[in-house]
């Protein structure tokens, strides 16, 4: 109303407590689980065990990484909101990873490199491990090169490096997309290795300037 005194809003904090989910396989934790518990069985926590160590060397050097919410927002080490174009609020991998913030990780994609990622969308089936036929192809021709499982668990994040400056957002006829990105956006990281894939980023110029083509 006119002549009211607007009062000033605070931004309320995130509370882990209301949307924790186990960081290795997405699904929720247990109720009554402890503060510092980030996984919700021994098999998950073994695999995520592993993960630390299968993520690429071009990756887990950079000072580039964040924690993110359940929502996908972006948060620094120590809670606060965090932004894909700002290194004030970016982490080393191993700071970032022995935060309890959030839910998982995140690496910030920036023009000071080549390091790139597609991310296919909904093109897993989480129980039975099957690709549909198109992401096969993307796979197939991105060579040898580190691929994991998204938070979801039905897509696939490819990593790799080439030149890309403008991120891209190709709609399939069937509804799915492939999202393509190398600078100014943070990429969720789950270390949820598909498949038998390597820890090495290959060179995707190829198969990108094919998907754009």
């Amino acid at each position: 109303m006119p002549g009211e005194r607007l009062e000033s809003v605070t931004r309320p904090k995130y509370d882990r407590r209301m949307t924790r989910t186990c960081e290795q396989c997405g699904g929720p934790l247990a109720l009554m689980a402890r503060a510092h518990t980030v996984t919700c069985s021994p098999r998950c926590r073994k695999a995520r065990s592993r993960a630390k160590t299968t993520l690429p060397d071009e990756l887990t050097t950079r000072d580039r990484w964040v924690r993110r919410s359940a929502m996908k927002v972006p948060l620094t080490a120590a809670g606060t909101v965090a932004s894909s174009t700002d290194p004030r609020t970016w982490s080393t991998h191993k700071d970032a990873a022995a935060s309890m913030v959030g839910v998982g990780l995140g690496f910030v994609l920036s023009d000071e490199d080549d390091v790139v990622c597609i991310d296919l969308d909904h093109c897993l089936n989480p129980l039975t491990g099957r690709l549909a036929p198109w992401a096969a192809a993307v796979l197939r021709d991105a060579g040898t090169t580190y691929v994991e499982v998204s938070p979801s668990g039905d897509g696939l994040h490819i990593w790799g490096r080439a030149d890309v400056r403008q991120g891209r957002r190709i709609r399939r006829p069937d509804g799915t997309a492939v999202e393509i990105y190398g600078t100014g956006r943070y990429i969720t990281v789950t270390g949820r290795r598909h498949g038998s894939c390597p820890s090495i980023l290959a060179d995707l110029s190829a198969v990108i300037t094919e998907l754009t083509a």
